[in-house]
């Protein structure tokens, strides 16, 4: 019987990249804001912010990012854990899923080459729902 608390582990490193994109945010939009010369004020409001910051756009974009399908895969780790269905299976498919979703916002922070993105992003999210449909078969053939 494996331990079922080893599902936990690619969930923190997925939160580890939150953190990661949210420090990287702070950092560019920090230096771009003396480097430019602006002041807090004067980005208070989102438009501000986007019109005033746009060539370090990516890191906030892609925390963004980081709050829409990935709250998915925290509900699918979670939902395996309670019902006790960890395996190596889903192991490795939730550790797949955190690397293609580093790819992505390494992709999203630097040079942000759309296609290539986008394929990283693309793969993420079919592993996602293929991991899904694995965990709904588990649960109605138990």
């Amino acid at each position: 019987m494996i331990n079922q608390a080893l599902i936990f582990y690619p969930l923190f490193v997925q939160i580890l990249l939150t953190a990661i994109v949210w420090l990287w945010m702070y950092k560019t939009r920090f230096s771009e804001m003396r480097r430019l010369k602006i002041q807090p004020q004067a980005i208070a409001r989102s438009a501000e912010l986007s019109d005033k910051l746009k060539s370090v756009s990516g890191p906030s974009e892609n925390l963004s990012n980081l709050f829409e399908i990935p709250v998915l895969f925290y509900v699918l780790l979670v939902s395996i854990f309670i019902t006790q269905h960890v395996d190596v299976l889903f192991l490795v498919l939730a550790s797949f899923y955190v690397a293609l979703r580093y790819v992505h916002s390494f992709i999203h922070c630097t040079s942000n080459k759309v296609t290539l993105r986008f394929f990283a992003y693309f793969l993420s999210t079919m592993l996602l729902w293929a991991t899904w449909a694995l965990f709904a078969l588990k649960i109605i053939n138990n």
